[in-house]
């Protein structure tokens, strides 16, 4: 491997598309020749060739005012399982207008080439996700947040690059989440799990909650698939990054750790190794006759976090709480008046009185204010050298005035 230079690293990225959102779903180029890709490259031919690589690796150039329009349009059909958005066009006179788009959990699972079925489950239990990321040599503590610097390099690669193309979050890539984790054992046990609707049920999350412009490139890629004329305005595209030599030097090094303190270097598992490989039974992560480091002792002060896909919730068997207060009457005031040097119009507030049999207590209370509509939230993201070159220019400044 020659070392890297400038003009070759510029050379190489110009021959391939550059796509990727400041701050998420990140493409990678996964190619055992890029430069300082050494490190990673035994785990490279496995994700190559894992059912993600189209998600991890599709250069799909995205435009600012498709996904825009889509997520400050859409809506979620809860009956028909159903997204629903709209694309702006141009009709035959060159009007503008609106035209409607819709997609389901099926949609996101051929676009993407997930080859998974509704079938597959999303949750799995937590023991075994975790005792899984043991086998993988994590040296974190059971109950910690799981992160991927405790990874040997190879893993850690692995560990990176999911959580940057699949993950939900705007920020805190450094931390692993519980359906990330699923991904990842899933993948290299070769056990079924229904990534598709783990996405989609991330954007229906997005379309309640309050709006940002997530999964840039995947809806761009499910929009260009059910309109493929949709017009591309090249100074409307929405650069996205990708996986650079810089990329690949921050995850060769471990802040902080000397190199004797560095996670041990751990063997390939399961697919990873063999192609044929079969999963084991009982929700187990390693066979039997497995000879390895077995990893039940790491495992037996682990407490159940009960998180979104680790736990199921039950939602027809909730707990009733006792009646222990007694009865409640509210009832509408209207309040004349003057309140501070201003005279006031008629408002309502809220009086509730509560009885006992010594005495009443009446308590006031301001009306709760409506909730305002969501609305679409934009990401800024400072790059590291402008944040550091906003820090000598804050330094001389101050330098200057003293």
């Amino acid at each position: 491997m020659c070392e890297d230079s400038n003009d070759d690293i510029l050379k190489y990225v110009q021959a391939r598309a550059s796509d990727f959102h400041p701050s998420h779903n990140i493409y990678y180029i996964l190619d055992e020749k890029y430069p300082t890709m050494k490190p990673f490259k035994e785990i490279v031919p496995f994700m190559k060739e894992s059912r993600i690589c189209k998600s991890l690796t599709e250069q799909h150039k995205c435009y600012e005012s498709h996904v825009r329009t889509f997520w400050s349009s859409v809506r979620y059909d809860e009956k028909e399982k159903t997204i629903y958005s709209a694309v702006r066009m141009k009709d035959e006179k060159e009007k503008d207008i609106d035209l409607e788009v819709k997609f389901t959990v099926d949609d996101v699972r051929r676009v993407l080439d997930l080859k998974d079925n509704d079938n597959d489950p999303i949750i799995i239990p937590e023991r075994l996700s975790k005792g899984f990321w043991f086998r993988m040599g994590y040296t974190g503590h059971v109950n910690d947040k799981y992160i991927k610097s405790r990874f040997c390099r190879p893993y850690k690669f692995m560990v990176h690059c999911v959580v940057h193309a699949l993950s939900r979050r705007k920020g805190a890539y450094e931390e692993t989440s519980d359906y990330i984790m699923n991904i990842i054992a899933c993948l290299v046990l070769k056990r079924p799990y229904n990534i598709s609707q783990v996405i989609f049920n991330h954007m229906v999350d997005n379309i309640r909650g309050e709006k940002y412009i997530m999964y840039p490139r995947f809806i761009q890629m499910l929009l260009d698939d059910q309109v493929p004329n949709l017009p591309k305005d090249p100074e409307d595209e929405l650069k996205l990054h990708h996986m650079d030599s810089e990329t690949l030097k921050r995850l060769d090094k471990y802040k902080g750790l000397k190199p004797e303190q560095e996670p041990g270097v751990k063997g390939m598992i399961g697919k990873i190794k063999k192609k044929d490989y079969v999963a084991p039974e009982d929700d187990q992560w390693r066979h039997a006759e497995s000879n390895s480091e077995d990893e039940t002792d790491k495992l037996k002060d682990m407490v159940e976090k009960k998180l979104r896909f680790w736990y199921e919730r039950d939602e027809k068997k909730r707990k009733r709480t006792p009646k222990i207060s007694p009865k409640v009457i509210t009832l509408k005031v209207v309040i004349k008046g003057k309140i501070g040097k201003q005279e006031s119009s008629e408002r309502f507030v809220d009086t509730s009185f509560e009885y006992d049999s010594n005495n009443i207590n009446v308590c006031v209370a301001e009306p709760t204010k409506k909730k305002s509509p969501p609305r679409l939230v934009d990401e800024h993201v400072i790059p590291p050298t402008d944040m550091i070159q906003q820090g000598v220019d804050l330094l001389n400044v101050s330098l200057k005035i003293i």
